[in-house]
């Protein structure tokens, strides 16, 4: 989930700079960087759904 986030926000970071927009606080310097936390976040296994199944052998 975080990676999406990420990808998301990389994408409108490059919309951003290529249309040279920044409203107000949000530029595309913010989005970079959090684009990178998400996946720095993701990397280190947070926020991933890890669900094993056991099988019983009979």
């Amino acid at each position: 989930m975080l990676a999406i986030v990420a990808a998301v926000l990389f994408g409108l970071a490059l919309i951003f700079d290529l249309a040279g927009i920044s409203i107000q606080v949000i530029t595309s310097g913010i989005l970079v960087t959090a684009g990178l936390l998400c996946l720095a976040l993701f990397l280190a296994g947070i926020g991933t759904r890890s669900v094993s199944y056991r099988r019983s052998r009979r």
